[in-house]
């Protein structure tokens, strides 16, 4: 297989930030059993063994995708073929495309360059309009897809008490039309607002989100939700609490990181490198969440973001 490498410089990046953080792990963990800071390990081939020891113990990479938009300035730069390569050559085995058409590409060529780089796109962010959407359902099935969705939601969106219910049956006809198809479920990615809009639930009078009505008003065998963890805690969401109490609505989790704004909006970062404290969002999210897609608004162009996102989740331990 032929690989592309814009970056030579990554292979020993790689090494460098796996003995530090083998060092690290050793530290904490000789600190929570009471044992001394010796118990970190002294030369670079102990810390080698510890870091190759994350194989099989954290998310498995089957499980972890990313979301191209975050390379979208890269993709321009070096090509879509360029960055799948690195993306295989890191270890991902999921990819999770959005929009456009990758240099002009049909489905069949996508899915064809997709398979060169051993890669699989089983979810999408695309159109969930109603009159387009056996379009996107042929694409879907083209590339293999377990999930349908999109950016945001449904039309007609969440403006009023009364759009946020239609958006809900607009969820659950697409949703049944993608799940009969034989793709799989359609799903709701949020932002802020889907947290931050509130209104009276009309039949007990509680104050609830519309990111709560919509849960509360899809049929879960056709709709679910991919939370997109920054934007969530932005809004001052408890994600660990909200996945804990709707864990069975929430397949997918958007890992993103960042520091946290509020009505300013988050700044994106690397994750694990921003305010996000994930050690309870992820042993929340363990045993529901069917695919952890990383992403960053705007990551720079190498692949520094997706390699350290990968080795986080890779080496986390539940």
């Amino acid at each position: 297989m032929r690989r592309i490498h814009p970056h030579p410089e990554r292979s020993g990046r790689k090494a460098a930030r796996g003995l530090v953080a083998a060092a690290t792990l050793a530290v904490a963990a000789g600190a929570l059993l009471g044992g001394p800071a010796a118990a970190a390990p002294a030369t670079a081939a102990a810390a080698g063994d510890a870091a190759s020891q994350c194989s099989g113990r954290g998310i498995p990479a089957n499980k972890i995708s990313i979301q191209m938009f975050s390379y979208f300035g890269w993709g321009r730069e070096a090509g879509t073929e360029a960055v799948l390569a690195e993306l295989e050559e890191i270890g991902y085995q999921n990819i999770e495309p959005f929009g456009g058409t990758y240099e002009g590409r049909t489905a069949d060529e996508f899915r064809a360059l997709l398979d060169q780089y051993g890669l699989k796109a089983p979810t999408s962010h695309g159109s969930t309009g109603e009159a387009q959407f056996d379009e996107t359902i042929a694409y879907a099935k083209t590339l293999g897809q377990k999930y349908m969705g999109s950016g945001g939601s449904a039309s007609p969106g969440i403006g009023s008490l009364e759009d946020t219910l239609a958006t809900a049956e607009a969820l659950d006809r697409l949703g049944e039309r993608s799940k009969k198809s034989g793709t799989g479920k359609i799903f709701v990615h949020n932002h802020q607002s889907e947290f931050t809009t509130r209104y009276a639930d009309p039949e007990t009078g509680e104050s609830k989100s519309a990111w709560e009505l919509l849960a509360e008003n899809t049929d879960p065998r056709y709709v679910t939700f991919q939370l997109d963890v920054l934007w969530a805690a932005d809004a001052g969401v408890d994600v660990a609490q909200l996945i804990e109490e709707h864990g069975d609505r929430i397949e997918l989790l958007h890992v993103k990181d960042g520091l946290l704004n509020g009505a300013e909006r988050a700044i994106p970062t690397d994750v694990g490198e921003g305010e996000i404290e994930w050690a309870p969002i992820l042993d929340a999210a363990h045993g529901k969440v069917k695919y952890y897609v990383v992403e960053r608004d705007g990551a720079p162009a190498t692949a520094e973001f997706a390699e350290d996102s990968f080795d986080f989740l890779t080496c986390y331990s539940y």
